[in-house]
């Protein structure tokens, strides 16, 4: 099953294997992707879709030096050559938008002023330009001015279909801006993004729906952490952790998105597959950061109708024919950690394919 097609969206996938959205900062303070990270991409085809890494829809949405953005006509036209590498090797590539939100520094941003649902600073540090610097106490948006980024994901999503994506995935995960509207730890508002469930899912699903109006559903798709627990977003109480997204998962099923993406350490867990009933559509499953998905977990995962596809990350780093090496039970090459956040070709695209 696992080695199987399947359609997503509009689209055709040889295979269930997902790239997951992978964080590898090899894209300069400009933000531009360059012949490196087409070439990276490009090796990574064979996979039944790639999610890009995470890309800033405006400058301050940017989280960490070297990220590349959907922003300046340099980076859409450095996309649109990644985009085509993809599509030459007859891959398929969906881009991921993220704003940062809170969990970055006005010394990545260029300036630009930290912004969150509430003026409540991430406890720890970041990586700026400048070195190491404590989160700073962001900006916390008005209800005046949240339309305004509703916007900037749209334009960011029209931008990357522009430049050749396939689609796009929302990000709504692991303590970036979406994420901090949901979690109670991170929205202290007392207006209609705050407080109940249902207000702290607004947000999220005005987004949803902007984009879709504006890109089409078959091109959206979305990605949602639960209980995921990291940045600052602590969603603690079960029972509020399952009303809120049952509230976000209701509102998003009647859309017809291409996918719905989970990132849970139990994916088959009562709460994930509760989610997976609600949504009703294409169902994609990460198993977590915490342990490495394996090739038995991933065909078991399939196999067992918990998930139509399975979202792998650091396997896909290190292989670039993962597809070819777990399908035919071929050994597989280490991830380096070490060269995860580096610059240069080291780590990167230097892996090699499987040599018979």
């Amino acid at each position: 099953m696992l080695f199987s097609p399947m359609t997503l969206g509009e689209l055709e996938l040889p295979n269930r294997l997902v790239m997951a959205p992978l964080t590898r900062i090899r894209s300069g303070k400009e933000g531009v992707p360059g012949p490196l990270v087409a070439e990276y991409y490009r090796q990574r085809a064979s996979l039944g879709l790639i999610v890009s890494e995470g890309v800033y829809p405006s400058h301050a949405g940017r989280g960490i030096p070297g990220q590349p953005g959907l922003v300046t006509e340099e980076q859409l036209k450095g996309w649109a050559d990644v985009t085509a590498a993809v599509h030459a090797e007859g891959g398929r590539i969906f881009a991921q938008v993220m704003h940062a939100g809170r969990v970055t520094h006005e010394a990545t941003t260029g300036g630009h002023e930290v912004v969150a649902p509430s003026a409540i600073a991430i406890d720890g540090e970041t990586r700026t330009y400048e070195g190491k610097k404590p989160f700073p106490v962001p900006h916390a948006l008005t209800t005046e001015e949240l339309p305004g980024i509703v916007q900037e994901f749209v334009t960011a999503s029209r931008n990357a279909i522009d430049a050749g994506f396939d689609g796009v995935e929302l990000h709504s995960a692991n303590g970036y801006l979406l994420h901090e509207f949901l979690a109670p730890s991170a929205n202290q508002r007392d207006d209609a993004y705050g407080g109940s469930p249902a207000n702290r899912a607004r947000f999220v699903i005005e987004v949803t729906r902007a984009v879709v109006d504006a890109v089409g559903a078959d091109r959206v798709g979305i990605r949602i952490s639960p209980e995921h627990n990291v940045q600052g977003a602590l969603e603690l109480d079960v029972a509020d952790v399952r009303e809120t997204y049952g509230v976000l998962v209701d509102a998003l099923a009647p859309l017809k998105l291409a996918y719905l993406s989970v990132l849970h350490k139990e994916p088959t867990s009562e709460l994930v597959q509760d989610l997976r009933a609600r949504f009703n559509g294409t169902f994609l499953l990460n198993t977590g950061f915490g342990v490495i998905t394996t090739r038995e977990e991933a065909i078991a995962i399939v196999a067992d109708g918990y998930a139509d596809a399975v979202v792998v990350g650091r396997p896909a780093t290190a292989n670039p024919d993962l597809v070819r090496r777990w399908r035919e039970g071929l050994p597989v090459n280490e991830p380096d950690q070490s060269t995860f956040y580096s610059d240069g070709a080291e780590g990167y695209t230097d892996y090699p394919a499987y040599q018979n």
